[in-house]
């Protein structure tokens, strides 16, 4: 379990150890809003672990004010895409000695109407709105996918993309506050529509341990089933783009 809150992941972590008799749980942290948190992480499980036979990308922020990290990057595309972008590609070795093995990008419905922009990525010229900001960042888990699965093919290294439903979570704490309309249609009763978080970490258990998936490496699913993205989640060249302006903002090379 990688987390940035050391103090809530080890309760959870101690409640799967309860519910499960399995003491073999492990917390460490990790910061996605940090590259340097994102290495440190990264060199510490290559140096302790053997294999990594499934990694889910499940951690992001929703809608949040304005704000930028610490390496200066804007926050929703930073933890969202950034930081699992370099995290998977700094375990990238151990995933192929571990095939076969796979890689699981929570992404969002919200990728729909989403777009990258690459002359802009900051907001720096163009006022910063939450919900672009978001869009942006699901898209760029979309495109992520697709590239990675591209160049991992025939490596026994498969990656799936995934919507895992509207669910009562946190993660909409700041919709309410800078979204008072949209905040008003995730009340009630629209709120017992919702998945519970048990149902909406199905599709993401669906994409990892489901045996017939490997020819749909770099696919998007949804309610356990394979989905159709929106067109701008199947733009080649953006997908291969933004590989490319990823790998420099994070100091990654392939070499």
């Amino acid at each position: 379990m990688a987390c940035r809150d050391l103090s809530r992941a080890e309760k959870a972590a101690a409640e799967i150890r309860r519910s499960t008799g399995n003491g073999h749980i492990v917390v460490r942290h990790l910061d996605l809003a940090s590259l340097f948190s994102v290495r440190q992480f990264a060199h510490e499980y290559v140096a302790t672990e053997n294999r990594l036979d499934i990694l889910i990308n499940n951690a992001g922020v929703m809608m949040c004010p304005k704000g930028l990290t610490e390496d200066g990057y804007e926050t929703q595309f930073a933890v969202n895409h950034l930081g699992h972008f370099l995290v998977t590609v700094m375990l990238l070795d151990v995933l192929r000695k571990s095939t076969p093995s796979r890689v699981i990008n929570v992404s969002s419905i919200a990728h729909k109407g989403g777009k990258i922009h690459f002359d802009d990525l900051n907001f720096n010229k163009a006022p910063y709105d939450s919900l672009i900001s978001y869009r942006q960042s699901k898209l760029a888990n979309l495109l992520f996918t697709q590239e990675l699965g591209r160049r991992l093919k025939v490596s026994g290294v498969t990656v799936y993309a995934l919507h895992p439903g509207v669910i009562r979570t946190e993660l909409g704490r700041y919709v309410q506050t800078r979204h008072p309309l949209i905040g008003a249609l995730l009340s009630i009763p629209a709120i017992l529509l919702m998945k519970t978080p048990k149902q909406g970490a199905q599709t993401t258990i669906y994409c990892a341990v489901a045996e017939w998936l490997e020819p749909h490496s770099g696919c998007y699913f949804s309610d356990c089933k394979l989905k159709e993205p929106a067109p701008e989640g199947k733009d080649d060249l953006a997908a291969l783009r933004l590989w490319e302006v990823s790998a420099k903002l994070v100091g990654y090379s392939e070499d």
